[in-house]
């Protein structure tokens, strides 16, 4: 959530930055509900400030024996007090109507962030590695024959319906060695502390990453009132919400390894076939709290962070910013990683790694005290993906694949395959 104070100060640069992400001016409407909602605030209190003195007066009156003004007084004091009774319940009203105006804002991007209307104005940032050769034409993860069985969509389609997958036996056992070599990597080398979340979460939360409510439709609601996670960065990163953190504690640095659940309501008939778009899915994420002066160098370390997975598993990638109108709501700045898939002959996310600034620890009110000040600051908070696990998966079997429909595990995950080398020979 922005700040009003900022936006009061700077109406011009918000519909600048509004009118890059492809929304509409907003500065003027949000100032006049802030403008509605002081006026209505100095009346309360100057009502208030009346009924404290005419209730001082009463008792001057009746002392002078002025029961006329006396009297005039106390039907003063009985109209303030109505007034201020219903001026509190309009003052939350129009607290919560400029708070609900600002809840659907979207972040000011970086003034680096590359200004485009779509994903075909990203900038690509670096590549790394060369795209692998094969002497033979490669396939698509879903249709290499020696993982033909264990890619089960047929079952998991009886199960569940579209978008879900069955992963049996050497595919299961890859699955889980990926997730597994990601967390260790994170957790042992890069400095991260592995959490072990709910994945099921209230409507707070979730409007404290800014997922609420304007993307509900994403979301799968249970009948109780809970929502199942989209991405780990939405319980990671309320660890923090309303408190008030030590500067020690600071640079706070969290990752999970979870699964992860989206309607994809926006994709239909997008990536049908295989496991690449899937309502349920696991993921490694990462999150990171920050004093202010230092979440720009962190959101490079994040970077470097999530690439090196892929550097590990020896995998062709770029890195991508991505520009204004692509970026994610509550984003002021996003990398994304882009994994080559030879099947596909072409890249695809696989990672996205977002600054956020301040926004959205004023939705959760999470602060830290710099040390030797009593006052508090607003913590930065950046999420990103360290990898998504299924994609990493799509793009070890198209990557290694062999002539013979089997698949070369790369070296630094057959220690957690109990030395297996090479899965889908028949």
């Amino acid at each position: 959530m922005l700040d009003i104070k900022w936006i009061r100060a700077n109406p011009e640069a918000l519909d600048r930055a509004l009118q890059t992400r492809g929304a509409e001016p907003a500065a003027a409407r949000l100032i006049g509900l802030d403008d509605a909602r002081r006026t209505h605030v100095t009346r309360l209190q100057e009502a208030q400030e009346r009924r404290n003195a005419a209730s001082k007066e009463i008792g001057k009156a009746k002392a002078s024996g002025d029961e006329e003004k006396a009297k005039a007084l106390i039907d003063e004091i009985a109209e303030l007090k109505s007034f201020v009774q219903s001026g509190e319940d309009e003052a939350r009203r129009l607290d919560e109507a400029l708070e609900s105006a600002l809840a659907v804002i979207p972040n000011v991007p970086l003034e680096d962030v590359p200004v485009g209307a779509d994903e075909n104005d990203n900038v690509v940032h670096h590549v790394h590695g060369e795209k692998p050769s094969f002497d033979f034409e490669p396939k698509e993860h879903f249709d290499i024959a020696g993982l033909a069985d264990e890619f089960d969509l047929e079952r998991a389609a009886k199960l569940s319906g579209a978008r879900f997958a069955v992963l049996r036996g050497e595919l299961a056992a890859l699955e889980r060695a990926l997730g597994q070599f990601m967390i260790n990597l994170h957790t042992r080398e890069n400095g991260y502390e592995e959490v072990s979340p709910p994945l099921l979460v209230r409507d707070d939360p979730l409007y404290g990453t800014a997922q609420l409510p304007k993307f509900a439709e994403d979301l799968f609601k249970t009948t109780d009132g809970r929502w199942l996670i989209p991405t780990a960065e939405v319980p990671l990163t309320n660890l923090v919400r309303e408190e008030i953190l030590d500067e020690a504690a600071l640079p706070m640095r969290v990752t999970a390894l979870t699964y992860c659940f989206r309607s994809e309501a926006g994709a239909a008939g997008r990536d049908v076939r295989g496991i690449l778009r899937q309502h349920q899915f696991q993921k490694c994420e990462l999150v990171s709290i920050t004093k202010p002066d230092e979440s720009i160098a962190e959101h490079e370390r994040m970077l470097a962070c999530a690439e090196e997975v892929l550097k590990r598993l020896g995998l062709h990638y770029r890195v991508v910013t991505l520009c204004t109108g692509d970026m994610g709501f509550g984003a002021r700045k996003t990398y994304d990683i882009e994994v080559w898939l030879p099947g596909q002959n072409m890249y695809r996310e696989i990672s996205s790694c977002s600054v956020c600034g301040d926004f959205q620890a004023r939705r959760m009110n999470a602060r830290y005290r710099p040390a030797g000040e009593k006052g508090v600051q607003f913590v930065h908070t950046l999420n990103g993906s360290g990898l998504a696990v299924g994609r990493a998966l799509i793009a070890v079997v198209e990557n290694y694949q062999n002539a013979d429909g089997s698949v070369t595990i790369p070296e630094v995950l057959r220690p957690l395959m109990g030395g297996v080398e090479v899965i889908g020979k028949k």
